[in-house]
């Protein structure tokens, strides 16, 4: 499929900038790019997108391995549908392979490390935003919070995907159902030509067949 192209693309451009950043970069170096609203910063994260975490690392992989044939299933069955749609497919398996490839190899890359154990390499650090949560809001009121994202390439292909998936679903499902309409009425047509041809030969047939009085 050519949407293929486009996840073949962000699995290149992710991998090439982590291999930069582990080359030239240390652990914990933060480079300020546009002030401190965005940075560089080298970071390892064990878990899930944004440090989510839910168990070892071994069992994130496997989940994520799980996760991106699911994705692969979906595509295939999905076919040559709604362009939009499958682009925003091919996205999030580009990001789910990209991170996938530091699960699996990097660890043993770079500690020698049993596969399947490593983290994945985390540099783009973005400053959404920082201060003093409203007293409205519970647990979190009156605290100072400071909300810094550090994400790759992989990261934001994968939101790039969903975004995607939630903008085109409406016209993907359309086109979806209109096909379906367009084969059912196809197969209809069909059996009418069918009944129709079995028809005309009966007709065809009558005169020649003896009547029960002609026996």
């Amino acid at each position: 499929m050519r949407v293929l192209w486009w996840t073949l693309g962000v699995i290149m451009v992710d991998q090439l900038t982590k291999i930069a950043v582990v080359k030239s970069m240390y652990r914990g170096q933060s480079i300020p790019v546009i002030g401190d609203w965005l940075r560089l910063t080298f970071t390892e994260n064990p878990g899930m997108a944004f440090g989510i975490t839910f168990g070892p690392p071994a069992l994130v992989t496997v989940f994520s391995i799980s996760a991106t044939l699911l994705i692969i299933y979906y595509m295939y069955k999905v076919g040559k549908a709604y362009f939009p749609y499958r682009i925003s497919l091919a996205f999030i398996l580009g990001g789910a392979i990209g991170n996938i490839i530091d699960r699996v190899f990097y660890g043993k890359i770079l500690y020698n490390d049993p596969l399947f154990l490593g983290k994945v390499v985390d540099f783009i650090h973005v400053n959404v935003w920082r201060g003093h949560v409203p007293e409205s809001i519970p647990l979190l009121g009156g605290n100072y919070l400071a909300l810094f994202p550090i994400w790759n390439v992989a990261d934001m292909a994968i939101v790039v995907g969903v975004i995607g998936i939630l903008l085109f679903q409406h016209r993907f499902h359309e086109q979806l159902a209109h096909a379906h309409q367009e084969a059912h009425d196809e197969m209809q047509r069909a059996a009418e030509e069918t009944n129709g041809s079995f028809g005309a030969a009966g007709e065809v047939l009558s005169p020649m067949l003896p009547s029960p009085d002609d026996l």
